[in-house]
């Protein structure tokens, strides 16, 4: 299930900007796998950006569930979560580590604006708060900037069903690989230093999409960071 690719070698930039550039050929697979436990949850998580939109979930969470159905089928990578929470108290907290768990580090410019307006208080059992907490939770691991607009809808379940659908959409456009690109990220900004993972340099090696591997309980096949 793990995909591969053999993409050429991207550059690594040194201190004063000049590039290293390779022509040799590596595999590199962009996935990642992350495990966080506290004292109301137990999440892991893995995914493998290159895939083929395969979901296997189990939140305790049903309509949570769908909707990372809906994130892996539209961003077309495999996304698979172990979830345990206190559900028996409500669903917030599962709800928000599952999300800091899915956050995939793109840019260190964590945003969110959020404008959604859902008519009811609950889709089945679930709390349509939470809606925004997931995005706001996925935001602050993740480091992207996100504005959510409504643009029209009535009823509940489709609004936050098209709110994840779209973000998945945006969220492929971001990361997905561009052979013409030769492995050069699209950013103006080229690098940014991420005093976490400490590096003076930074290696890319996933094209358009940077993870960061700072040992912050995450995995990561690649490491870096890129302003997006």
């Amino acid at each position: 299930m793990d995909a591969q690719r053999t993409i050429p070698r991207a550059s690594v930039v040194e201190d004063n900007g000049s590039p290293i550039t390779s022509s040799s050929n590596e595999t590199v697979s962009r996935i990642g796998e992350v495990k966080r436990v506290t004292k109301e949850t137990n999440i892991s998580v893995k995914i493998n950006l290159d895939g083929s939109g395969v979901a296997d979930s189990s939140t305790g969470i049903p309509f949570l569930g769908h909707m990372l159905d809906q994130l892996a089928s539209h961003r077309l990578f495999n996304v698979h979560v172990k979830a345990t929470g206190d559900i028996h108290i409500d669903d917030h907290h599962t709800n928000e580590d599952v999300a800091l768990a899915i956050g995939t580090d793109l840019s260190g410019r964590p945003h969110l604006s959020f404008d959604l307006h859902i008519p009811t208080e609950r889709v089945g059992t679930y709390d349509t708060q939470l809606v925004e907490h997931f995005f706001q939770s996925l935001v602050n691991t993740s480091g992207m900037t996100l504005h959510i607009r409504q643009l029209a809808g009535k009823n509940s379940h489709h609004i936050i069903e098209a709110t994840f659908k779209a973000f998945a959409r945006a969220l492929r456009q971001a990361t997905e690989y561009d052979s013409r690109r030769r492995g050069m990220v699209p950013s103006d900004h080229h690098l940014m230093k991420d005093s976490c993972c400490n590096m003076k340099q930074i290696m890319i090696k996933c094209p358009t999409t940077i993870l960061g591997d700072c040992g912050c309980s995450r995995s990561w096949n690649c490491r870096g960071a890129v302003f997006i």
